[in-house]
């Protein structure tokens, strides 16, 4: 390689010196032809050099002269001739007389002549001359000589010779450029090829070239221009290419248009998918050049027809698991049987099926345990699809199922039914004609049924439908069916347990609850009882007609939830209830109370019922207690632990009584501080549990604000209303606590119903006693009573003057009943014992006993109040009609 670029660099040198000195001699004739036309033309225009041709010796004349002109101008020669052509004068006198060589004719007719011609030696030495001949006229234009000029061509090498130089020391320059060239090349060759000479970098060319034919990946490279530069074997398979596509633009190749694109444009891409023909190709694109600049392009294909298909596979697998995944998160969020189900058609629509309908036992609805007495007839709980207008069983309906059907094998067959053609499927079909008609009509085309059963016990059937839209269910579809259906099916079967368990547990919390409204004049009473969505509570409330009229109102809360803590409510209602018999004060009640919860604690702690036992433990409750007595319109009531009732006034102000919070029941020792309220006639007092007050979305401040405007705007309606007013108001959508609210409006007796009197302690005022009770007895229109009403009236009379205490005061109060109250300042209690036929005494409060509905005896801060009540609607006041003997025989004494 350094001997060719030698080389050449020699003959270019070469070729300019040649060129140099051709064209020096071009313009060395040029230069001399000028400057021979201007010699002779300027010497024969000197003066006086046509006289000198006309003299009798020329030669003599013109001889110095043609000399001078010749070392003035610089040409070689100056040479005067006659017209004949003889020589006047030469720069050797030896040449003069002699022809002149050249054509004279032209001058002589009066033109310039310019030629090159050979002649006798000159000063310059020998070579072609380049001559002119021009006229030399006299004062009439006649031509009298001639006068010639020239330059030999020898001396044209001054002109090019100064430059020969230039072009050696250039030449030269090359040469070491080239030199230096070719060992940078060298060195840098060496480096790329790694030492590698020509037949090592041939070889490895070969290989490289069946390597790119022999690999299984299409290898195409194309120029900025858009043409086919390269393509191995397996381009040429993939892409069937012709045979010449070579330098042809990829738009001519036949590719389809989104590939030709690709190619053509100088966009890189990485694992872009196209299809050709029946194949898929994985297109890779690089530039050729990193700057992108120059353009051209590689690309790689790959074949990925059989990894897509593997791909789908797994991507189908890949949505299955993670549905599945959104299943166990998403079904079974609430134990709720209904919602379970709704769940279960939710995540399977629209990622496995179009349609789902979930049909389910009756029993299992209901939290029974499921039989397979209950298969023919399921009922639908839920169903989910994107066609909400598909002809199939609503919700709630009874669904009486053929043994051909689908879901009748399934629930036999204890595994799933693929139905791939409903259009085949005569069970199916047959089930219901009409319907199945109007539901192929609709789009499905394909079911899967699959049991939903847990604990191997099947709970009721999961059909998943598909429509035209999508593609038929195949075996493998199954099995995921299934899965899917087992893990709805063990939350469903759990809510089903939790239905059962809360079911009994409201159950028994409703039995320990009042069932009615107790009979009573003081107040018109509402309540409503709403459990908690997470198992029953132990919240309760009570009314209980006391004596006198009076009604105590009880709102309680047991702290916890389920069987426990509704048995722990049963057994605080009941002490209530009997505290509340014995007619004790208000605070009375609550100190019994705390000391029972105390003593339930114990009993607790002492058999280790906390260990291991849900909802078991240390036992602690709040509670309020109130007394309303309506003779005097006042509410004496205490509170522990428990929220401040309310108290909506006639006029529709509500407020808070202020009474004093003490400490809740079970922490034993403390003291219950009471509080009296005056209420009006129709004032509305509001008891109610934190429940309604207080959840996790609501602090008890925001509640109790609630509350206060709900009953605001709920004034002057009636309890039953105001009950719903606020329940509407206040009822949380997922409630987590149990409510209980009680709305009490008040009523006073009017003084027209009640008679009172003091007696004096003698035991002969007893008659005038009994006659003021007739008297009255008459004017409320009881006479019917007033043989009865006279006798216990004269019986506690005369037990409160014999054995109590002055002052004796007779007290008669006519509402639902007539009641009958005496009052001394004695503690001493009566008690009813049965008399022998020989003792004098003893049968006073027998006879109460056996003529009064209730009697019993109510302590107060002055002594006590013995009270009997007679009913005015038959029982114990029909007694006064029985048959004296009757009546003496309850004395016999069976021992005589």
């Amino acid at each position: 390689m350094f001997l060719a670029q030698f080389a050449i660099v020699l003959l270019l040198v070469l070729a300019a010196v040649a060129a140099v000195v051709m064209q020096a001699a071009r313009d060395a004739v040029q230069q001399g032809r000028r400057e021979s036309v201007v010699a002779a033309q300027s010497f024969a225009s000197a003066p006086g050099v046509a006289e000198a041709f006309r003299s009798p010796d020329p030669t003599a004349v013109l001889q110095p002269r043609t000399e001078e002109a010749r070392k003035k101008t610089g040409v070689d020669f100056v040479v005067a001739l006659s017209t004949e052509g003889i020589r006047y004068t030469y720069p050797y006198p030896a040449e003069i007389g002699k022809k002149f060589v050249g054509n004279i004719q032209p001058a002589l007719q009066g033109r310039t002549v310019i030629e090159q011609a050979g002649g006798p030696p000159l000063p310059a030495g020998k070579g072609t001359a380049v001559q002119s001949v021009v006229p030399v006229t006299d004062a009439q234009g006649k031509v009298v000589g001639l006068v010639s000029a020239g330059i030999t061509v020898k001396n044209v090498a001054r002109l090019w010779m100064p430059q020969l130089p230039v072009i050696l020391a250039v030449g030269a320059g090359s040469l070491v450029v080239v030199t230096v060239g070719n060992a940078l090349a060298a060195r840098r060759l060496r480096q790329l090829t790694h030492g590698l000479g020509p037949a090592e970098l041939a070889r490895l060319y070969e290989h490289h070239d069946a390597v790119l034919h022999s690999v299984r990946e299409g290898v195409l490279i194309t120029d900025a221009d858009g043409r086919l530069l390269l393509a191995n074997d397996e381009a040429q398979r993939l892409l069937d290419l012709p045979r010449h596509a070579r330098r042809r633009f990829v738009w001519e190749l036949g590719l389809p248009e989104s590939l030709a694109c690709l190619l053509a444009s100088r966009e890189s891409v990485t694992d872009e998918v196209h299809l050709v023909g029946d194949r898929l190709l994985a297109v890779n694109k690089r530039p050729t050049f990193p700057d992108g600049v120059r353009g051209g392009s590689v690309v790689t294909l790959r074949d990925t027809t059989e990894l897509a298909a593997i791909t789908g596979r797994a991507e189908v697998a890949r949505e299955r698991l993670k549905l599945l995944y959104e299943a166990g998160v998403r079904i079974g969020t609430t134990l709720d049987v209904v919602r379970t189900a709704e769940e279960l058609t939710e995540v399977a629509v629209p990622r496995f099926a179009d349609l789902v309908t979930v049909d389910l036992l009756d029993s299992v609805l209901r939290g029974w345990e499921p039989t397979t007495e209950g298969w023919r007839q399921l009922r639908r709980a839920a169903i989910s699809g994107e066609d909400v207008t598909m002809p199939v069983y609503p919700v709630g309906e009874l669904i009486t199922l053929s043994p051909e059907t689908p879901q009748m094998k399934t629930l036999q067959q204890g595994r799933g039914v693929v139905e791939p053609d409903l259009r085949q499927a005569r069970g199916w079909r047959a089930q219901d004609p009409e319907r199945a008609r109007r539901a192929l009509e609709h789009g499905l085309h394909s079911l899967v049924a699959v049991p939903l059963q847990a604990r191997g016990v099947p709970l009721g059937v999961a059909n998943f439908y598909r429509t035209e839209k999508s593609p038929g269910y195949e075996p493998e579809d199954l099995s995921f069916a299934e899965e899917l259906a087992a893990r709805a099916a063990v939350a469903i079967d759990n809510a089903r347990r939790f239905t059962r368990e809360h079911a009994m547990a409201v159950t028994l919390q409703r039995s320990l609850l009042p069932r009615g409204q107790p009979e009573q004049d003081a107040l018109e009473v509402a309540w409503r009882y709403l459990p908690a969505e997470a198992g029953v509570g132990g919240d309760w409330f009570d009314v209980i007609p006391l004596s006198g009229g009076r009604v105590a109102l009880v709102m309680g809360d047991v702290v916890g939830h389920g069987l426990h803590a509704a048995a722990t409510m049963g057994r605080l209602r009941t002490a209530v209830h009997n505290f509340s018999t014995l007619d004790l004060p208000v605070d009375e009640v609550l100190g019994n109370l705390d000391d029972l919860v105390v003593r339930m604690d114990n009993e607790e702690r002492a058999d280790g019922a906390g260990d291991g036992h849900e909802g078991e433990g240390v036992t602690g409750a709040t509670c309020l207690y109130a007394i309303y007595d309506p003779v005097t319109g006042a509410c004496t009531m205490a509170r522990a632990g428990h929220p401040d009732p309310l108290v909506v006034s006639p006029d529709g102000a509500v407020c808070f009584p202020d009474v004093p919070a003490s400490a809740p029941l079970g922490l034993g020792g403390y003291p219950f501080e009471t509080v009296q309220v005056p209420l009006p006639e129709g004032s509305e007092l509001v008891l109610y549990t934190d429940g309604l007050v207080a959840d996790r979305h609501r602090d008890i401040d925001a509640g109790l604000d609630a509350l206060r405007r709900a009953l605001t705007r709920a004034g002057g309606r009636t309890p039953e209303e105001a009950c719903r007013a606020v329940l509407d108001a206040l009822k949380p959508a997922h409630p987590c606590d149990d409510i209980a609210l009680l709305v009490a409006r008040t009523r006073l007796f009017p003084s027209s119903c009640v008679a009172e009197w003091e007696v004096p302690s003698d035991p002969a005022v007893v008659p005038s006693v009994r006659a003021r009770c007739r008297e009255k007895l008459q004017e409320w229109g009881l006479e019917e009573t007033a043989f009865t009403t006279e006798l216990l009236v004269s019986e506690l009379v005369t037990n409160a003057i014999r054995y109590g205490s002055p002052p004796v005061k007779v007290r008669l109060l006519y509402g639902r009943c007539l009641v009958c109250e005496v009052a001394d300042g004695s503690s001493t209690s009566p008690r009813l014992r049965r008399a022998a036929t020989t003792d004098e005494g003893g049968r006073g409060m027998f006879l109460v006993a056996q003529f009064a509905q209730r009697w019993g005896t109510r302590y107060t801060t002055r002594g006590k109040v013995i009270w009997a009540e007679l009913s005015l609607h038959g029982g114990a006041a029909t007694d006064a009609q029985r048959p004296a003997d009757a009546l003496l025989e309850q004395f016999d004494d069976v021992a005589l």
